[in-house]
């Protein structure tokens, strides 16, 4: 197998040998490279000889390494084959299987790659592991891993998982800390499958484990308006009680081991009405991706821009009214920054929660949001602002295409109004004073500028 190689640093060994953009590389010391896991292990010696293809051509290039000096190859795919490993499982909360009809095909897939976990922390569930696979973790010592647990319980993680074959993830857990492996797990909770005493006996087992298992994130249960099995998502009573439970067990086990542990993710507050914990209480854990911090990130920053960046904003705004849109359960969130943006800039700034039409509305993340149901509840309304504001999220797409195949500039043109992007207040603002790079102009040319970051929709991105 061969990477293509897409890009290559400046300085960097691979340019110092001569690589270039559109190689395919081969080979490194002679080991054949099946993925930019290899490509990183083989290449971590000072002496390295590549074999690549250029022109139909095949070459070798010998480098020796400087200390620090990075290896500087960026590949077309990171798994070369864009063979995404597919999940063994049926979950009943899995959102494939939960998926509004007639959308497009890659949503549909069931991603379920350790090579993703390992590379950008991915969620997987080690149910799909070939020997050779195992043989790789431990010879590669492929650390951190992120874990999908559900529930410690084989019988119950089976029922989690709709898979009757699925491994004791525990054994699985002491294997990949027995060849210096850590995990990061997660325990998607579902009420009446494994919360309660089942939630309790799957935390104590894995806090067992620490530290090799670093981490627990608790989960809520997310479901579409298709899924089929019966199950319920919580309310806010339950998401209290499940507060209540996990820091209790932040306390202990802060005395047991000097750090909490167990976290629950944003949902839990923002559905439960209790106020989030300071950036402290995260144990510096960089989670943010599984829907931990992420709020308390949005909040601490709005903090400081507002210090910063307001005053400036105040003088001399490009635009004096914006429209700000985005899912349910955020709203509140971003209603009182926007509140307060507005009172400080003298601005007229209004926040739109949007219901997701499409998936129905117990889904409230603006991830999962339809870039359709934001224009119907936009086109609603009497007065849009003079700009209009998304969550880039929405668009984390290769193509810059939200879930049902809308570009921002779609938007843009339906509305009449140009469209930013933003993850945070100082996107606003940047909108506002007219620097935001995530602009679509309704008038102008469709501009081809760069939504998705790396790591995130593993299948749409590679596959």
């Amino acid at each position: 197998m061969s990477g293509l190689i897409k890009a290559i640093e400046p300085e960097s060994a691979a340019a110092t040998a001569g690589l270039q953009p559109g190689d395919t590389l081969r080979t490194i010391n002679g080991h054949a490279l099946r993925d930019v896991i290899d490509a990183q292990f083989y290449a971590a010696e000072a002496q390295l000889e590549f074999e690549y293809e250029r022109n139909g051509i095949t070459a070798c290039a010998q480098v020796v390494r400087e200390e620090g000096q990075e290896l500087g190859i960026e590949f077309d795919h990171p798994t070369f084959d864009i063979d995404i490993r597919r999940c063994n499982n049926l979950c009943p909360f899995c959102f494939v299987l939960q998926n509004a009809p007639r959308m497009r095909r890659t949503l549909y897939i069931k991603d379920d790659d350790y090579r993703y976990s390992f590379l950008f922390g991915h969620y997987v569930t080690l149910t799909n592991l070939a020997q050779e696979d195992w043989d790789r973790l431990a010879e590669q010592r492929l650390s951190p891993l992120y874990v999908s647990v559900h529930a410690t319980d084989v019988e119950t993680r089976r029922q989690c998982l709709r898979n009757p074959n699925a491994p004791d993830v525990l054994q699985q857990l002491r294997w990949l800390n027995s060849h210096g492996i850590q995990a990061h797990t997660q325990l998607v909770v579902t009420p009446g499958l494994n919360d309660g005493d089942h939630l309790i006996e799957s935390v104590q087992a894995l806090a067992a484990l620490y530290p090799g298992v670093q981490s627990a994130t608790i989960v809520p249960v997310g479901l579409t308006r298709h899924h089929k099995y019966g199950k319920r998502s919580h309310n806010a009573a339950e998401a209290r009680a499940v507060l209540k439970q996990v820091h209790a067990w932040q306390h202990e086990f802060q005395e047991r081991f000097g750090a909490r542990f167990i976290h629950a993710t944003d949902e839990w507050y923002l559905v439960g009405d209790v106020k989030l914990p300071g950036k402290r209480s995260y144990d510096g854990l960089s989670l943010q991706e599984n829907g931990l911090g992420m709020v308390r990130d949005f909040l601490d920053e709005w903090r400081k821009v507002r210090r910063s960046e307001v005053p400036e904003l105040a003088a001399a705004p490009r635009y004096r009214s914006a429209t700000l849109a985005t899912a349910t359960l955020f709203a509140p969130t971003l209603q009182a920054a926007a509140d307060e943006l507005a009172t400080d800039a003298g601005l007229q700034i209004d926040v739109v929660p949007v219901t997701n039409q499409l998936l129905g509305d117990t889904i409230t993340v603006a991830g999962l949001l339809p870039a359709a149901d934001v224009v119907a509840a936009l086109r609603s309304r009497d007065n849009l602002g003079d700009i209009l504001i998304l969550p880039r999220i929405m668009f984390d797409h290769p193509e810059g295409i939200a879930l049902d195949d809308w570009s921002p500039m779609q938007v843009a043109q339906a509305l009449g109004r140009p469209v930013a992007l933003a993850d945070w207040m100082g996107d606003v603002v940047d909108a506002l004073n007219g620097n935001n790079k995530l602009f679509f102009d309704p008038a102008a040319d469709a501009l081809h500028v760069p939504v998705v970051r790396e790591g995130g929709w593993a299948v749409e991105k590679y596959l």
